[in-house]
């Protein structure tokens, strides 16, 4: 093992703060990264505050993030698809079973016994539980590792591993191409992504936002149009026209306003976790045969095809690039919405730590 300076936090309620990890040398399968860059994903927050103990408990220290960016500076002796200098990325995952049916069509997000990038029981015994992104390296088996596009901002890529996966993932599974009429509710981190590649799919792009000063920068972004979902008379002039809806919005909203939006078989995924369950009116589906749905992330290997098609359409995310000093202010300002779209970690900055 090898020691790897990190900022964790102890406590539900302690900031978070430079430490230091232990992380295991690399074996056979292995790839070492130096870490470059780390996005702050919303989730971030939630764990570091133990505010999904319901369903996946924090425990302590928690070194966070799972949108990791970086250069390979060690291979293990079985490993042949990096070598040392390539760039590579790491995402939500960092291990699974491999043999469950979910496994085995590439679908390693639903595998029942996944090994998140952090928070998650540490199989090779490292620590109690895995270590992530707001640290100087990591390492992590070659199957979950990911190449980097050498023609991207990095900073700009490192939202890719969440956020952007968290939205092609459901638009190529829903087929999104060209011709096809796509909402995307809420033009947040996850929101901004959504427009980015469903206008790169070919689709007329159509953004909901309660505040209509964002109209501008959605259509900066790429959308077609932009509806204010306040306004009744704007949301009824696409009633019945969507072959898709992305909703990204956490908050508590009035699912059926988009529902009434879906064509006949249209779909509205759902990626934003609102606090309270939603109501939906079985009239809104039944009508037209619509469906409601959820989607997390995606598998390795769609993982790497999102990476691929943001290198070939130029597709990164919009980030505010902060040193790892300033994590703190980044998430009480996240808790405000106040970022466009996403804070990024250069980790250059742990260095004089």
């Amino acid at each position: 093992m090898y020691n790897a300076k990190a900022y964790s936090a102890v406590s539900a309620t302690a900031p978070l703060a430079s430490d230091t990890i232990a992380r295991r040398d690399p074996t056979e399968h292995d790839v070492q990264i130096e870490i470059l860059f780390c996005g702050i994903c919303h989730s971030d927050v939630h764990a570091v505050r133990n505010e999904w103990s319901d369903f996946l408990s924090t425990t302590y220290p928690i070194v966070p993030g799972h949108e990791i960016v970086g250069r390979v500076t060690k291979v293990g002796s079985a490993v042949t698809k990096y070598k040392p200098g390539d760039l590579a990325g790491v995402g939500c995952l960092v291990d699974s079973d491999r043999t469950c049916p979910h496994c085995k069509t590439g679908l390693e997000q639903f595998c029942p016994n996944q090994t998140l990038t952090y928070n998650a029981p540490d199989k090779h015994k490292t620590a109690p539980v895995t270590y992530g992104g707001y640290s100087d390296s990591v390492v992590v088996d070659e199957r979950f590792v990911l190449r980097v596009p050498e023609n991207l901002d990095l900073a700009g890529v490192a939202p890719l591993l969440c956020a952007g996966i968290t939205t092609y993932s459901p638009m190529r599974h829903w087929g999104v191409t060209k011709g096809k009429k796509v909402g995307v509710v809420g033009i947040g981190g996850l929101g901004h992504m959504g427009v980015k590649f469903a206008r790169a799919f070919g689709a007329h792009v159509v953004v909901f936002t309660t505040s209509p000063d964002k109209k501008e920068d959605a259509l900066r972004l790429g959308a077609d149009e932009v509806v204010v979902s306040r306004n009744a008379d704007e949301m009824q002039q696409h009633a019945g026209s969507f072959d898709f809806i992305l909703d990204t919005v956490s908050a508590n909203h009035d699912i059926n306003a988009y529902l009434n939006l879906l064509r006949l078989d249209g779909n509205i995924t759902l990626v934003g976790l609102p606090e309270k369950p939603l109501e939906v009116a079985a009239f809104s589906l039944i009508v037209a045969r619509r469906s409601l749905s959820g989607s997390s992330i995606g598998g390795i290997a769609e993982t790497q095809e999102m990476l691929d098609f943001c290198c070939e359409h130029n597709i990164t995310a919009d980030v505010e690039v902060i040193p790892i000093q300033k994590v703190n202010e980044a998430y009480e300002r996240l808790l405000k919405s106040d970022v466009k779209y996403r804070f990024c970690i250069d980790m250059a900055s742990l260095k004089s730590e």
